[in-house]
């Protein structure tokens, strides 16, 4: 193609894969012709104020690369802008093909999870109809798991192991007393319970996971719960509850909503799950609570990545410029998987237009029959995600990453 250089950003809530994927992209991008690779700092919203740089300047050696793998969160920064509506000639539009122009751009790859992929599809939409030729790749991102079509999200089984970790040790802490007590861990998730689900893999021969997982695809009914709870610790004194930041009632009312915040997506904030239900808890039956909410440490743990997730992420970001290269856009990469034992899955690319502002929860099916615990098919679909361990970079003791821009 006549225009050889490529841009990249990264949108939405940070993970310990997204900087793999960006690495992915960058070598992808060298290896496969592109004349220059720039970065967009903070996302669309930074490119509409020409905040560009050049990542030869500062991935300019291979300890540099590895270091940006083992990175956690957004190296470029990441932002959270809703594009407006697509509109021949709005301004907006206008602003950023001038500056994709004036840096002659031909590929433009954007990191993120599903409001980013929305991004994708305005810009692709705009390119066709005003005839430009460049190509829009999404490359998937989120902790949340929650895009369709594709099997899995890089970022979701780092999320996962950690949370499995964390809960092994939350129930070993909790068992230290003798006495009646019941702790509940937050774990995000407005509507998809992904991350939630990943504390059953915390359970295996060596381990104990946690006693029941509340999911936001189940509406909770508070009062059988209760009397389920209570029957619980007749036989067993030391409970632990995982769950989503985002569980329902039996009537679709989130437990922890905050009617007055929201985001630029209009989502409406959601915190204090845990806390709620461990002061009613504690009226309730009279026992010991805990509320931990792991929140944002959940996103970035790079001292827990999973390997298989590290290695995908940055394949997935290498194969997303071979699919601008080759023509594509309009369109997100995303993974199939072929089997679960041994593991395998390949990259393959769907059009944006199915994935774009489309949840994908955990199936039903997965769920046990109660609703407070996942079964078998869960443990088989995420144990492979979390598998595998990165060497560490170490720097006086502590995990280094790449030097902030």
């Amino acid at each position: 193609m006549e225009r050889k250089n490529l841009i990249v950003g990264q949108s939405g809530g940070p993970t310990a894969a997204i900087n793999s994927s960006l690495a992915g992209v960058y070598i992808g991008a060298k290896e496969l012709g592109a004349d220059k690779v720039y970065g967009m700092r903070y996302g669309i919203e930074g490119l509409l104020k020409e905040k560009i740089i050049d990542l030869d300047d500062t991935l300019d050696c291979e300890l540099n690369i590895e270091l940006l793998k083992r990175t956690p969160s957004s190296y470029l920064g990441s932002c959270r802008y809703k594009l407006p509506e697509v509109k021949e000639g709005d301004e907006v539009y206008k602003k950023i093909f001038e500056v994709l122009d004036n840096y002659n751009i031909g590929i433009f790859i954007y990191i993120g999870g599903n409001d980013s992929m929305d991004t994708i599809k305005k810009l692709s939409d705009y390119a066709k109809i005003n005839g430009s030729k460049i190509r829009f790749v999404g490359v998937p991102k989120t902790v949340d798991n929650d895009l369709p079509v594709t099997d899995h999200t890089p970022g979701y089984g780092s999320a996962a192991k950690y949370i499995a970790t964390c809960i092994s040790e939350i129930v070993r802490d909790s068992n230290v007393y003798d006495l009646k007590s019941v702790t509940f861990v937050e774990i995000m998730g407005r509507n998809a319970g992904w991350l939630t689900a990943a504390a059953a893999l915390a359970k295996n021969n060596l381990n104990d996971g946690p006693d029941f997982i509340l999911l936001p695809e189940i509406g909770l009914d508070l009062k059988h719960f209760i009397k389920i709870l209570s029957d619980k610790m007749q036989t067993k004194g030391n409970i632990v509850v995982a769950v989503s930041e985002g569980i329902k009632d039996t009537k679709g009312h989130h437990i922890s909503e905050d009617e007055c915040n929201v985001d630029a997506f209009g989502h409406k904030m959601l915190s204090g799950t845990a806390t709620f239900l461990a002061k009613r808890i504690k009226n309730e039956l009279g026992v010991k609570t805990r509320a931990v909410e792991i929140n944002t440490l959940q996103r970035a743990a790079a001292h827990l990545q999973s390997r298989t997730d590290i290695d995908e992420a940055f394949n997935i970001g290498f194969l997303g410029v071979k699919a601008g290269i080759d023509g594509d856009s309009g369109v997100m990469m995303n993974f199939e998987r072929l089997e679960n034992a041994p593991y395998l899955s390949v990259v393959k690319k769907c059009d944006i237009s199915l994935v774009a502002n489309i949840e994908k929860k955990v199936p039903r099916e997965w769920i046990s029959e109660d609703g407070f615990y996942v079964n078998e098919h869960f443990i088989q679909y995420a144990k492979p995600l979390i598998m595998g361990e990165l060497s560490n970079i170490v720097c006086d003791g502590i995990q280094s990453h790449i030097k902030s821009l």
